[in-house]
């Protein structure tokens, strides 16, 4: 007997089951077929959601970035945060370890992940510059902060510090990780002509707990 689903649970299922395959198998040697077989549907019904291949592959990498942007716009709704607060906070919102599973974390890094990991890269910097930017303006306003083109330095300062903080790119040690975090801290307060340690005593101060985590 065919079991009939709803719209949304049937295209969520369609998507759980390629976010697996993509992240396990690799995106390039996952197939369709594939997705039909582990869901158990028809081409029809699978092309009734989503054109292509490819159509999938972004609509999994929204998921993803969907995260990090829900969570900054509750960053951004409190009102009783400072610049300063709200840049911190966001910054740690745009750490999903404890929405993925470890297992899925380490599969996307493989080789064979390279073009998904790309483009969630791609669409996190795409998506959090503009909400990023926005609390700089804030923060310029209140004449807290300095900075000419601030959409321009937070899409450089997330390539940076995104490509260089990724243990599937680079492995550093504790000790390395913790330099290159000082190193990061004093490039944003260098682009914002904030003081020099403001935000590493600030988040030592109120995030320092999370930032173990």
């Amino acid at each position: 007997m065919r079991i009939i689903k709803k719209h949304d649970e049937r295209k969520n299922e369609i998507l759980d089951t390629a976010e697996n395959l993509f992240i396990k198998k690799g995106y390039e040697v996952s197939t369709i077929k594939d997705i039909l077989k582990k869901v158990g549907i028809a081409k029809g019904t699978f092309y009734h959601y989503f054109n292509s291949k490819e159509e999938v592959l972004d609509a999994v990498v929204l998921r993803f970035t969907d995260i990090i942007s829900n969570r900054a716009k509750k960053v951004l709704e409190k009102s009783n945060s400072t610049p300063e607060e709200k840049l911190m906070n966001i910054f740690l919102a745009m750490r999903i370890n404890d929405k993925i599973d470890s297992n899925l974390l380490n599969e996307l890094h493989k080789i064979e992940n390279a073009l998904l990991h790309k483009k969630i890269l791609n669409q996190v910097v795409t998506a959090m510059a503009p909400v990023l930017s926005k609390v700089i303006e804030e923060g310029i306003e209140k004449k807290i902060w300095r900075c000419k083109y601030p959409l321009q330095h937070m899409q450089i300062f997330l390539v940076a510090s995104l490509n260089i903080t990724d243990e599937g790119i680079f492995e550093l040690d504790a000790d390395s990780n913790m330099k290159v975090f000082t190193v990061l801290i004093s490039i944003l307060e260098k682009m914002l002509d904030a003081p020099e340690d403001s935000f590493k005593q600030l988040f030592i101060q109120n995030y320092g707990s999370n930032a173990k985590h």
